[in-house]
């Protein structure tokens, strides 16, 4: 049975819940998985991170925007870019997410 190890990987990218929760914009699940204590700051096999999934793989929308800011107020680490060393600030500039922009400087 695995019940609640929190070391077990939940995508074929080395992912978390958090991940994927923040790649689909559910806000809500990640409010919760943050106060449960998901590690907010893990780097899957893509070299992403749930802020930057967030902002790379959303739509920049309201659902993002709001995953993006659950993210920024539990201190997930903006500084943390992707394998090129792009950041989420800078991901967000780069799609004119004017909203994850604010939210991320």
């Amino acid at each position: 049975q695995l019940g609640n190890k929190t070391d077990l990987i939940t995508s074929v990218y080395d992912g978390t819940a958090l991940i994927a929760a923040a790649h689909l914009g559910h806000h809500d699940v990640v409010a919760r998985l943050v106060t449960g204590g998901a590690p907010l700051d893990h780097v899957n096999n893509l070299g992403w991170t749930a802020l930057i999934e967030a902002v790379v793989l959303g739509d920049g929308g309201s659902d993002h925007i709001k995953t993006v800011e659950i993210l920024v107020q539990a201190g997930a680490d903006k500084t943390i870019g992707d394998r090129d060393g792009v950041t989420p600030l800078q991901h967000a500039k780069a799609r004119g997410y004017a909203e994850m922009v604010k939210l991320l400087q």
